[in-house]
Order: C-alpha cells, then structure tokens, then sequence
C-alpha cells in the first residue's frame, strides 16, 4: 500500500468534476519534458477510457524519444494550432493543468485557460504554486507530477480500470523526471508503484531503451563536442558548466531533445556536486541545473536565473548574451561556497 498523499477533499472534488464534465483540455508546460508529456497521457488515456472527450494541448513540440508513446501523435501543438487550440480550450468544461505552478509557463497558451469559465484543476509537484484552479492538487515532495497520477487514479479507486497505455506513460514520466531513478527518487513507495505498473504489463526495460537509446549519431558528435570543448570545471566550487550556442547546436543539427541529460553528465565527475548548463535559444538563455547531496539548485536558479524546481534539479532563464549569463554564473558560484564546502 502507499500513504495517502493527496487529501480525500481534493480528491471527492476531481470525482464531482468528473461526474459532471465530460469535454476536457489537459494542458501543460513550455517545451514539455518526459515529466510533461507522461503525466498528460497517462491521464488522457484514463479519461478516455471512461468516455471522456479529451484533448492534450502543449505549448511547443516535445522530443522525438517521447513520440513512441500511445497518443502522442494526437497531441496539438499550440504555437502551430493556435486558433484552433483557443476554441477548445474555449469550449472545455473542465482543463487540468499538468507538471507547472504558475500560468506564465505554459507561454501565450496561458491566456487562453486563464480566461476560459471551464472548472481547471492543477496537478503538480513545483513548490509554490499560483491560485489560479479550483482544486490545486501540489505536493513538492512526490517526485514527478506522473507519480502523482497514479495516486489520482488509485485514490479514486480505479486502478483496475488503468490501461498498459496510461501506465508506459506513468512510468516514462517517473523514470525521466528522476534520471533513471538517479535522484528525488530515495523514497520506497515509488518502487512500489513500479511493481503495481509492471502488473500492468509495462516493460520497464523497454521504456528506458525507447527513451535513451534512440538518439541520432549528431546528438552524440554534439555530446562529445559539448564535453571536450563547452565544459569548464570550478574545482574550488565544486561545480561545471556546460554552454552551447545557437550556432554550435545548428552545427550537429541539433533537434528538439537532444540535449536533455547534458546537464546530468560533469556529476560523473569525482566531488561534481552542481552542474548547469546553458543552451541558446530564441532570445533567450535556457538553463537546467543539476545537483547532488544538499546542494539547492532551485535556490540558485530563483536567486539569479528567473528560475526555480528542486533541490537537485531546476531551470531557469536569462535574457542577455551568452557571454552576460555566463558571468553572472562564475559571479554567483563564490556566494555559495559555505555551502559547497560542507558537502562531502
């Protein structure tokens, strides 16, 4: 059995919402992650299955080691459907909003479900979420917002009724929002939970090569580039950061998802506790941060990046010049070396 996290007053609402309403959005975050795109099709499917009429709408396109997953061909665009995308949210009775806290990350789409009347709850595990549903379901101690559909579905005694497909998209979510189960992931209910979507008929095994042993042979070159020329190491920090530019990304054909993990790789490094890196993207810098131990990632990236998440894993922004983002992370690194010096 698994504790009861979410409250039976939230989840007697869901099942009033869901007694109620049958057109339903389910929308969540820009450039959706595994996180993302697992927890809304693990709920699509769920929905679907009870003859709900559901549709997933994200802000931008997902990484190609996602599109394996039952559904994910009928996911909508926003940024190329836009109009059409308005009209249903426009339409729907209720929308769950999916993996974010606050409306402005899901970008212009965010306007849309703002001023939509249908009945919106949110399901995440960011800290410190906007009161901008009717049911907020947040518990920033699950590790993934997937994990937390699980326990939805559980709660509302439906488990039997889970498909194989909801549960390939749990547990995708789950394994991509803990590196494989690296990190945020000491917890022993979510190896109970494994064990209960393996009776489902996931292969575990299987997710994980569709996941990571799908990426093309310039993802690699870029990988290795980005290691051997990109990759500079604070020892007195105990820290890396890698940095790849607009141009050196276009150079490896660079597609959507081929530099998810690149944050992860300086932790190989013996006494790496934290590790960022920085990709160039339109107008802006984004940034993923990684850590280990006690080391906040999330108080780092809110004090001087625009951003937030975990404590060993967060993202931020920076509008500047990749030169401007980089010196204000060789700044910032010397403000936390108490800490870094009591990390073993």
């Amino acid at each position: 059995m698994i504790s009861k996290v979410i409250s039976q007053e939230k989840i007697s609402q869901v099942e009033d919402f869901l007694d109620k309403y049958d057109k339903i959005v389910i929308v969540t975050h820009v450039s959706p992650d595994g996180d993302a795109i697992g927890s809304a099709l693990g709920l699509c499917h769920y929905l679907t299955d009870l003859g709900n009429d559901v549709t997933v709408i994200v802000p931008n396109s997902f990484p190609n080691f996602l599109r394996w997953l039952k559904g994910a061909k009928d996911i909508l665009i926003y940024e190329k459907y836009a109009e059409f995308a308005n009209k249903l949210i426009a339409e729907a009775d209720l929308i769950f909003c999916l993996d974010f806290n606050i409306l402005k990350r899901i970008g212009d789409m965010g306007l849309s479900v703002e001023a939509s009347k249908a009945k919106k709850v949110l399901i995440d595990h960011h800290p410190d979420p906007a009161n901008f549903c009717d049911v907020t379901i947040s518990y920033p101690q699950i590790s993934s917002t997937s994990e937390l559909i699980f326990r939805l579905i559980c709660r509302m005694g439906d488990f039997e009724q889970m498909s194989k497909e909801s549960a390939d998209a749990i547990y995708t979510g789950m394994m991509t929002d803990t590196g494989g189960f690296s990190y945020n992931s000491n917890n022993p209910e979510i190896y109970y939970i494994i064990g209960e979507l393996l009776k489902k008929g996931i292969n575990k095994d299987q997710i994980y090569s569709n996941v990571y042993h799908s990426y093309t042979e310039d993802r690699f070159r870029m990988m290795g580039y980005a290691l051997s020329e990109k990759m500079k190491v604070f020892h007195d920090c105990k820290s890396a950061l890698i940095t790849l530019t607009k141009e050196e990304q276009q150079r490896f054909k660079a597609q959507k998802g081929d530099t998810e993990g690149f944050a992860n790789l300086p932790l190989n490094i013996k006494d790496i506790v934290f590790s960022a890196f920085m990709r160039e993207d339109e107008g802006m810098i984004k940034l993923s941060f990684r850590s280990q131990g006690d080391f906040p990632c999330n108080t780092f990236s809110s004090q001087y990046f625009n951003g937030g998440g975990h404590l060993n894993a967060a993202g931020g922004e920076f509008f500047g010049s990749m030169q401007d983002a980089i010196d204000r992370f060789e700044k910032a690194l010397p403000k936390f070396i108490e800490v870094f010096d009591k990390i073993n």
